[in-house]
């Protein structure tokens, strides 16, 4: 059984910077991807950035240049790096992790992006 917690949301004003921290137990295995996905209310869960076991970083259109996605193996947790965030960042983010053991989500930390 896998489990993920989030950490590092809040309320911040536009401009500025946020860091969350996915936190992974569990066994995860050997090939996999892990990342950030988020959802407004009335939308759907969208992709923020993910990265593969091999490296391979891929993230959406619109938080290209401002979010970045990274991960400490060792201690088993993902981060992502948010700056120049915009009213528009304002969601529930959630990591998430698919991989040879199944796919496992956590509950989400709410981020808002208000003046």
């Amino acid at each position: 059984q896998v489990q993920l917690v989030e950490s590092g949301g809040g309320l911040v004003q536009p401009g500025g910077s946020l860091r969350l921290s996915c936190a992974a137990s569990g066994s995860i295995g050997g090939s996999y991807t892990i990342g950030w996905y988020r959802q407004a209310p009335g939308e759907t869960r969208e992709l923020v950035a993910t990265i593969t076991s091999g490296g391979v970083t891929n993230y959406a259109d619109s938080v290209k240049g401002r979010f970045t996605i990274s991960r400490d193996n060792a201690q088993k947790m993902v981060y992502l790096q948010m700056n120049s965030l915009k009213p528009e960042d304002t969601s529930v983010y959630y990591c998430r992790v698919a991989g040879t053991r199944g796919l496992y989500w956590g509950h989400g930390t709410q981020v808002t992006v208000s003046s």
